[in-house]
């Protein structure tokens, strides 16, 4: 009878046991999960936060910043220059021939009006181009100047010239727009009267 009693408390044992050896066989997958990922990253890597830098500001060097303000500077001066002009040199301007003019020594002058800056006015010819502006003369006679390049255009009834002031020498002489021409055409007619020649008064 011991016999099989011991053998009987033997077998009921085994299903613990069974448990018991099964038990780290089911647990040691998740311990070695755990330890792979704890060897493959640490914690500053799996927290840390990819950021896009961010492309640095174009900075601008000595040469572009004086080009930049030079710039700035001319576009004021251009403003000044047309605020400048007031009810008198705007009705200069309204007196200024327009066109190609014929010159002695077979030259040329080409006067255009300024179509961005009223009042103002665009002069060519072989050699020059000159951005000019009305100037009031106490003779009446038409005047544009342009004062960076020491250029003058004067204009009275029956010809224009053009005049370098820096060097003291005249560009271009006699200039005649259809207007002057009918002018001076009308005065090789009938030339001022000479005051000596005149009947003495009665």
């Amino acid at each position: 009878m011991k016999p099989l009693l011991a053998t009987a408390a033997v077998l009921a044992l085994l299903p613990g046991l069974a448990l018991a050896e099964n038990a780290p066989a089911k647990t040691a997958p998740k311990a070695a999960v755990k330890s792979k990922a704890a060897k493959g990253a640490t914690p500053q890597a799996a927290n840390k936060t990819v950021v896009a830098k961010a492309a640095p500001t174009a900075r601008r060097t000595p040469a572009q910043a004086t080009a930049a303000a030079a710039t700035a500077a001319a576009a004021t001066g251009a403003a000044t220059a047309r605020a400048s002009l007031g009810p008198e040199e705007l009705d200069i301007a309204k007196r200024v021939y327009v066109g190609e003019m014929a010159c002695e020594l077979g030259a040329s002058v080409r006067v255009a009006a300024d179509a961005q800056e009223p009042g103002h006015f665009h002069l060519e010819g072989k050699g020059f181009k000159f951005h000019m502006a009305p100037v009031t003369t106490s003779t009446g006679a038409v005047r544009l100047e342009d004062h960076k390049a020491g250029a003058v255009w004067l204009q009275i009834a029956n010809k224009s010239m053009l005049m370098d002031q820096k060097r003291g020498q005249r560009l271009a002489d006699e200039c005649k727009g259809p207007e002057q021409v009918a002018v001076a055409e009308a005065q090789k007619k009938a030339p001022p009267q000479n005051l000596l020649d005149a009947p003495p008064p009665k």
